[in-house]
């Protein structure tokens, strides 16, 4: 894979504050975690062993921005690192930013993504169906839905009139109902990261990736950083059932986010999430390109209202949780015939970017072939005790 690691970091890197989690090989054979000050990389594994128990600290910024740490020179020689050879367990490279947190993802947060869920649903998973259907709805429904609030009386009218007509969906439920669609994507420390690969389920046939950006959220609910996400989506095994939404999100390597979580300071706040916009960019070895973006702006419910629906006094997540929030951006282009829209192909490098927090860049494979997910939370305390951390 050739990437160019100095664009995959922040465009404003001198400003940023950084967090991740990086593989270190012997003697340390384990995973460190590295705030970046100035573009440079610090191992504070000794101070806070977990990103865990990093974000829950109340000064998290200020603690990030001064705790001493081992060097590990520039963040970019990092990057490279990860992305010029294949990762091994006596090799440096980066991980994903999280570690023991939950990892729970929104859908149908933009009108775009709740239409093509819908579309799902009713083509049962086939991809041959999807532009009947969605030209039928998009001439009974139209473009409008962004401009409803969810839960209000405007969608309540809205809902009453598509059951009406029989258009009525439990997608149209959650995107324009009161209650968000709030699941579990993945599992603490399953999450792959910058460079990695990506896994699909080998019987899927119509698929892609979901560019997102998620949220770092701590075990008092309040959030203080976020990063990009691949939220990797089997639309043939969802579209056949919603009861299959495990088996079409939750595979090993389903689930990517990095490369780094940017913590919350004067420079970069909520609302810099708020106007962000996420593109996203597949180049595959047929050399088929798509591209597109999801501007954060035409998000359905706001960042702050999905985290409220997550955690509170309904359910606590005393370790913190990643959040998904979403994507407005489903690709329809044709790659293999007309009329069929996209799916990915063994071999496709996916890059999910915004300026604010660079780009998270992987590599399509099966779930079946790619590295077997082995360390587990277990074994992370087992590391740390080893190491004399905790």
């Amino acid at each position: 894979m050739h990437i160019d690691s100095a664009s995959c970091l922040p465009a404003d890197l001198d400003r940023s504050l950084l967090v991740g989690r990086v593989w270190r090989g012997a003697p340390i054979d384990g995973p460190a975690v590295v705030v970046v000050r100035n573009g440079q990389a610090f191992d504070i594994t000794a101070h806070a062993p977990t990103t865990s128990d990093l974000f829950d600290r109340d000064d998290v910024a200020a603690f990030a921005r001064s705790v001493p740490g081992e060097a590990l020179g520039p963040v970019q020689a990092l990057l490279d690192a990860t992305v010029t050879a294949a990762p091994t367990q006596t090799s440096s490279h980066l991980l994903a930013p999280c570690d023991v947190q939950a990892i729970k993802a929104c859908g149908v947060t933009f009108a775009v993504s709740l239409l093509e869920r819908v579309i799902e649903e009713q083509a049962g998973g086939d991809p041959a169906r999807a532009a009947e259907i969605r030209a039928s709805l998009h001439a009974l429904i139209g473009t409008d839905l962004a401009k409803i609030k969810p839960g209000s009386a405007a969608a309540m009218r809205l809902k009453d009139e598509l059951k009406r007509r029989g258009a009525w969906s439990q997608y149209m439920e959650v995107g324009i109902g009161e209650d968000a669609e709030v699941f579990t994507k993945s599992q603490p420390m399953s999450a792959v990261g910058f460079g990695a690969d990506v896994g699909l389920y080998p019987t899927s046939a119509w698929n892609n990736p979901e560019p997102e950006i998620v949220l770092a959220v701590n075990a008092q609910g309040r959030v203080v950083g976020a990063t990009l996400g691949n939220d990797v989506n089997l639309r043939d095994i969802e579209g056949r059932s919603a009861l299959l939404l495990g088996k079409a999100k939750d595979n090993n390597g389903s689930c990517a986010i990095g490369p780094f979580v940017r913590l919350f300071d004067d420079s970069f706040t909520l609302d810099t999430i708020r106007e962000a916009s996420v593109k996203l960019h597949i180049v595959g070895e047929d050399d088929f390109v798509l591209e597109g973006v999801s501007h954060m702006r035409e998000i359905s419910r706001d960042p702050l209202d999905l985290v409220a629906q997550t955690c509170g006094a309904h359910h606590q997540y005393p370790d913190g949780f990643m959040l998904f929030l979403g994507t407005m951006f489903s690709p329809i282009k044709d790659r293999d015939a007309a009329g069929g829209g996209f799916t990915h192909h063994l071999g496709d490098v996916v890059t999910i970017s915004t300026p604010s927090l660079g780009a998270l860049v992987n590599t399509v494979r099966l779930s079946t072939e790619i590295e077997p997910w082995r360390f587990g939370v277990r074994e992370l305390y087992r590391n740390l005790a080893r190491r004399e951390i905790g």
